[in-house]
């Protein structure tokens, strides 16, 4: 249990539903979000009280965003609190529901009928709702939300933003969806909500991810859902099916912790022919960890000491830990062939090439006798990013980072563009 530390809490700035959020007096930018023990369906139509529900919620939020967050998602959490509080960077809130599915259900049917419950989309099916419950959330175009021409905290919304924010919803629905899969869990459908952080006036991932938010079925099956559809499909609500609600709300509190551990982990054994190579094997060292992905640095050279490369292969193979071998040789490259003819295991070229004989040398770890598997990538941080993705391949932690990092090269791309194009005007 988090010990709170005091916090000079001000006035209450919003209350929804589920939460409230209040401002921290001596500390400007940042709020108290504090989950209620309330549980609402259909635009709290049905409303009850579940004691514990503000404290799981808050456990399960906390979890989800740490997660994304340690990806490299841009979110406002910035730490749990208390037991049923964390704190967040202060956001203008972009007044809309961010729907993003992979199995067709729920709304999705009635909206679209002759659609089968169950359909699979690929890619991912966004859909938007305007956040007005007097006209309970309405379906939105990207037309509409264009036209409503907000602005929050100074912040324009316009097709730049509301591109972002679309990218942001799928990676970081693919994020959660890989995550819950090492459960045996499938992520059908969720919403999520963007807020404006009115210090940078960044687009960020705000609000909160809960139980409340999405759709799990275990083994892909609806019978066994784990979600607050639970309770929105009750009949009537009664003591005992209280607390099978509850009893899906601790076991989804409890399992999402278990989605911030690592299934496998592996390593990048990069092997360098002498010393001289260094600063290009630091690169690549630092890169992996950038990844999550352990890195360490060998010298052996293949022509000089065989024997003794051979050796180091074998201490790697031996105990079970999934490696990817990175060979860095200068002028011949006798040590990426060696190893990749005499182990099982990927092996990665990654040439220091000088500009007097780069032209010559790059040949050595290009053409290959047959039986030999190498790539040859010349950047070392590239070569550290097919690692991460090699290992991304069963390590959702390090497949998160990856996607993560593509989404976030995506958005600065964005933005540059915007930037030149409002220089240029």
């Amino acid at each position: 249990s988090h010990t709170a530390e005091n916090l000079n809490i001000g006035e209450k700035l919003n209350e929804g539903k589920t939460k409230q959020i209040f401002e921290i007096v001596d500390q400007p930018g940042l709020v108290l979000v504090q989950s209620k023990d309330q549980i609402t369906a259909g635009n709290a139509a049905r409303k009850d009280q579940m004691e514990g529900k503000a404290a799981m919620a808050n456990k399960t939020t906390s979890s989800v965003f740490r997660l994304l967050q340690e990806s490299g998602i841009k979110t406002a959490f910035v730490k749990q609190h208390s037991d049923t509080a964390f704190i967040a960077a202060h956001c203008e809130m972009i007044p809309i529901e961010w729907v993003c599915r992979r199995v067709a259900t729920g709304s999705f049917l009635k909206r679209n009928p002759g659609v089968k419950e169950g359909f699979r989309f690929s890619p991912l099916k966004m859909e938007m709702f305007f956040k007005d419950d007097a006209n309970n959330d309405p379906q939105w175009s990207e037309e509409q939300l264009l036209e409503a021409k907000f602005c929050l905290s100074g912040l324009p919304i316009g097709r730049c933003e509301v591109d972002i924010m679309n990218r942001s919803t799928v990676a970081i629905f693919e994020i959660l969806e890989r995550a819950w899969a090492t459960q045996d869990c499938t992520l059908v459908d969720m919403k999520i909500e963007f807020g404006v952080n009115v210090k940078t006036q960044e687009i960020v991932l705000a609000d909160v991810i809960d139980n409340d938010s999405w759709r799990l079925w275990p083994s892909g099956d609806r019978s066994q859902q784990k979600d607050k559809q639970v309770y929105r499909d009750l009949k009537e609500v009664t003591p005992e099916a209280m607390q099978v609600v509850k009893r899906n709300f601790e076991w989804v509190a409890e399992r999402v912790k278990m989605l911030l551990e690592p299934q496998v982990s592996g390593r990048v054994v990069v092997l360098m022919g002498s010393t001289s190579d260094m600063a290009h094997c630091e690169k690549i060292k630092k890169a992996c960890v950038s990844f999550g992905i352990s890195c360490s640095l060998r010298v052996t050279s293949a022509h000089k000491g065989p024997d003794e490369t051979l050796r180091i292969k074998a201490e790697y193979e031996g105990d079970g830990i999934p490696t990817v071998f990175v060979a860095v040789a200068g002028r011949s490259n006798g040590l990426g062939p060696v190893m990749s003819g005499n182990s099982t295991y990927p092996v990665i070229n990654c040439p220091p090439l000088t500009p007097d004989w780069g032209a010559q040398d790059v040949w050595s770890s290009l053409r290959m006798p047959s039986g030999l598997g190498c790539s040859t990538i010349l950047s070392p941080e590239a070569a550290a990013q097919f690692a991460a993705q090699i290992f991304g391949l069963t390590n959702h932690l390090v497949w998160s980072k990856v996607r993560a990092s593509m989404l976030n090269t995506w958005v600065s791309l964005k933005q540059a563009d915007q930037k030149l194009q409002a220089c240029s005007l």
